[in-house]
């Protein structure tokens, strides 16, 4: 990775492309309460120059989460975003879990910032996390009796109702990811979320239940019918990316309010959209803008890369996107 990030600058890239590594849940020792959350001390010797790295670089920590591990019969509606009697509440900071998936993800942040203990007291508590890859398995065999079509099919469609409920949500269709706007302890951190996978594995050696991730089978046909909140109505806004470098923003930003003609009187001073006052957010509305004047195609969202597609109305207070 130290290899990689040096040629990136050799290329004046090291912003624009950040370098990482995905590791398993397993990496931690304590994962409740989530504000306990700990790394195993058997792997400091690769968790500690790994943190050091990630932060020096600004990159993100990714981790595979997978809720579905740790179900059972008590567990399932907390596991699937239901409403559970299991909501637990963490003793150490008071802060309410609906879902395993948060639950986990917490657990993930504490195990950051409390690994700066033993790294010089190093800061760690904004370090962006990224969910490489979660999931849920629609056939197993054996003991896999959780793991149906169904439960796959509402696992998935309420991670993404979860994960684009915030303002900052956006999809695509790699894998399929999101942006989703905080958790109890992140309230206004942004966690990319992908979701494993755009196809089940018939070729993967081993057991059912690890050839039966996908969304759709080898032939394109769908496993189970999922849709993205927002985009069967068929309507989308263009906002900035939180990932574009503020340099290429405001060049964006400057071209779509000059040259590219976008209303932008609504981001001026006194005016509904002025706050919050900063680059993203007044970009934001000048993309959109642009988007809806120029037939709301996606050509019309590039903005050289720091533009993206959002099914999730980002309007706020009396700033409304059209």
């Amino acid at each position: 990775m130290r290899n990689v990030v040096s040629a990136l600058r050799k290329s004046n890239l090291q912003d624009r492309i950040k370098v990482s590594t995905s590791l398993p849940f397993d990496v931690l020792s304590k994962t409740y309460p989530p504000s306990q959350g700990a790394f195993k001390s058997s792997l400091a010797f690769l968790l500690n120059p790994l943190l050091q790295f990630l932060n020096e670089n600004r990159s993100p920590f990714m981790i595979n989460l997978y809720p579905y591990f740790a179900i059972g019969d008590s567990s399932l509606d907390y596991v699937l975003f239901r409403p559970s009697p299991q909501a637990n509440v963490d003793p150490g900071t008071g802060l309410r879990y609906d879902n395993m998936f948060d639950a986990q993800l917490d657990a993930v942040h504490f195990a950051i910032v409390n690994q700066r203990f033993s790294l010089a007291d190093q800061n760690f508590a904004d370090m962006k996390i990224i969910v490489k890859e979660t999931g849920y398995p629609s056939k197993g065999s054996g003991g896999d009796r959780y793991a149906t079509n169904e439960n796959a099919r509402i696992y998935n469609t309420n991670l993404i109702s979860h994960v684009t409920s915030g303002s900052g949500s956006r999809t695509t269709t790699d894998e399929v990811v999101g942006t989703m706007s905080g958790t109890p302890a992140m309230p206004n951190g942004d966690v990319d979320v992908y979701i494993f996978s755009l196809f089940n594995e018939n070729l993967k050696q081993g057991p059912d239940i690890e050839k039966n991730w996908g969304i759709f089978y080898p032939n394109m046909e769908p496993v189970y019918n999922l849709e993205f909140p927002g985009k069967a109505s068929g309507k989308s806004w263009c906002v900035a990316s939180t990932r574009a470098p503020p340099s290429d923003l405001q060049k964006a930003l400057d071209w779509a309010c000059g040259p590219g003609k976008a209303d932008c009187s609504l981001i001026q001073r006194g005016q509904p959209c002025f706050e919050p006052d900063t680059l993203l957010s007044h970009a934001s509305y000048a993309f959109n803008n642009y988007y809806h004047k120029n037939g709301a195609t996606d050509e019309s969202c590039s903005f050289g890369g720091t533009g993206i597609k959002v099914y999730t109305d980002p309007s706020y207070g009396k700033c409304v996107y059209r």
